[in-house]
């Protein structure tokens, strides 16, 4: 009987090592993905090789002659539950209820583009590093946050943060969004144009997540549209820009008896009623989160039976 049991392992050895290997491998790699933190340092601008960025009708680097929407004494601010107001920073936050669905917009106006910024998680660029939205925006003070691109979950897409190029390498077909120094918004293929010309051409901010959902006041969007394999209704994140330094933050609910969630094509729809001349889709599902003077203003869930936040790896702020 052992001299069977040998033999067969013998026979079959080769089987299970291959099986043992492909099982570690497969195992690796979704640790990778998914859990193994990595810290990774930005990295130069290539070469380079042709012009995005038009300019904009602003001058003095992306600030407003527009002071009537703040407060003329730089050190006073006025907050209550919805608003906030002081020298160079008017953000109101309303509460909309369309297609089954609770949605959190934030208007936003800034006297300088200087108050638009974006922020890691951890004060880390890198793989896998993640925390809650309402500790990043602590950590910088933000007045008002919401959500980024996940990066952190991915090894391609352009990866530029408050002036600095972190990853250069283009993720193929995917839509970004580039926020210039004068505050402007452009939505882009990452195929079309290389890092360094993002750069050159004033480039602050480049979000790789997408789709585009609105570019010169119309939807870009299908009624079919979905991102990769998710479900239709879904909790949402999008920035959109009205007019010059004058934005929305939307975020949506879903997933939940209360808040079915929205189609992109719907929150293509309700960005282009806002008024959104570029509208862009950040990260949504459970890392969709608003974040206002401190408090977590709408109600993220990955998986609608419990309402938390999740850990992202970046967040879009004013501040």
């Amino acid at each position: 009987m052992i001299g069977v049991i040998n033999l067969f392992l013998k026979k079959f050895a080769w089987a299970l090592v291959y099986s043992l290997l492909l099982i570690s491998f497969t195992v690796y790699i979704a640790l990778d993905t998914f859990v193994i933190e990595r810290q990774d340092s930005a990295v130069a601008p290539l070469e380079s090789q042709s012009a995005l960025h038009s300019g904009a009708n602003m001058t003095d680097g992306g600030k407003s002659d527009n002071n009537s929407f703040f407060l003329a004494n730089e050190n006073e601010y006025i907050v209550t539950d919805t608003t906030y107001k002081d020298s160079n920073i008017n953000i109101e936050i309303t509460k909309y209820r369309e297609y089954d669905t609770s949605i959190y917009v934030a208007e936003i106006r800034i006297s300088s583009s200087e108050y638009l910024k974006t922020a890691f998680a951890r004060n880390i660029y890198g793989r896998n590093i993640t925390e809650r939205p309402s500790e990043i925006a602590e950590n910088v003070e933000a007045v008002l946050s919401v959500n980024g691109d996940y990066y952190g979950s991915r090894e391609r897409g352009y990866v530029i943060r408050n002036g600095t190029l972190y990853r250069a390498a283009a993720s193929r077909d995917r839509e970004a969004l580039a926020i210039f120094s004068d505050g402007s918004f452009k939505t882009f293929y990452e195929t079309d144009y290389s890092a360094s010309d993002l750069i050159d051409d004033g480039a602050v901010h480049v979000l790789s997540f997408g789709p585009a959902l609105i570019a010169d006041g119309e939807i870009t969007v299908t009624e079919n549209d979905k991102v990769s394999k998710e479900m239709e209704s879904n909790p949402r994140t999008a920035i959109g820009i009205i007019d010059d330094l004058h934005y929305v933050f939307v975020v949506s609910d879903g997933r939940t008896d209360e808040s079915a969630g929205l189609k992109l094509f719907e929150l293509a729809e309700f960005m282009q009623k806002l008024g959104a001349t570029c509208g862009y889709n950040l990260d949504g599902g459970g890392s969709s989160t608003m974040v206002f003077n401190g408090k977590v203003i709408n109600k993220p869930t990955t998986y609608g039976d419990t309402i938390e936040e999740r850990g992202v790896s970046d967040i879009v702020y004013i501040g």
